[in-house]
């Protein structure tokens, strides 16, 4: 059974038809490069503002709007569906991707076992911990729910139908040239781990809904996570 659901949210191809004429095509990809430009600039700025600053939440809701805009801009997008584990029935992918964000989490965790003992990148870990140990956790809650709905919009909605081959590799090199701008070698790693993840679940469902919710039930995990294994 979980061998089932975990090939029908990752690897089954559903059927869809999302065609666009080419002209619809070429603005998506010129809309998409701009954007992308645009957001590692801000990206970067938000994650070298100090840690209790109050231009921390601006900034990073600030690079939320430009993925979000960006990827209504772009073109149409879709939420999706998988084949249901129980039937042939296609359904909306709703526990799944949480399921599979929770244990992407969770080995995360395991990994921050280990990565605690090796000083350079504990430390790189630390410079993400500060703002969630000096913020706001309310705040901190909600820029985390907006930014990583933000980012699925765009990666995984716009960029992904943007390019038409390759679009898992492609938007997986995006998302993470994007998390490079901040200088942080766990963050960029992380961003290669869940940017294959949700890659597949869009491929699979052909829609943005499973990637939203295994990006937000992760990155909400490791927000209460790491302060515990980091503090």
């Amino acid at each position: 059974m979980v061998q089932r659901w975990v090939r029908r949210s990752l690897w089954d191809v559903v059927p869809r038809d999302h065609r666009e004429s080419d002209v619809a095509l070429r603005r998506r990809q010129v809309v998409t490069v701009v954007v992308v430009l645009l957001g590692a600039a801000m990206l970067g700025v938000s994650l070298r503002i100090e840690p209790g600053s109050t231009w921390f939440y601006p900034a990073t809701l600030a690079m939320a709007v430009i993925w979000t805009v960006g990827a209504f801009a772009a073109g149409p997008l879709h939420l999706g569906r998988i084949t249901s584990w129980r039937s042939e029935a296609l359904v909306r992918p709703v526990v799944p991707p949480v399921l599979i964000g929770l244990t992407l989490a969770a080995v995360f965790v395991v990994g921050g076992l280990v990565v605690r003992e090796i000083p350079w990148l504990d430390r790189q870990v630390r410079s993400v911990v500060d703002f969630a140990d000096q913020g706001s956790v309310p705040l901190l809650v909600v820029v985390t729910l907006v930014n990583g709905i933000a980012e699925e919009l765009f990666f995984r909605g716009a960029a992904y139908a943007a390019l038409p081959r390759h679009p898992v590799a492609w938007t997986s090199v995006a998302y993470v040239l994007a998390t490079l701008a901040t200088g942080n070698v766990m963050l960029t790693f992380a961003a290669v781990v869940l940017g294959v993840v949700v890659g597949l679940e869009r491929r699979a469902s052909g829609g943005i809904l499973a990637p939203i919710l295994t990006h937000c039930s992760w990155s909400l995990t490791m927000l209460f996570a790491l302060p515990l294994l980091f503090g």
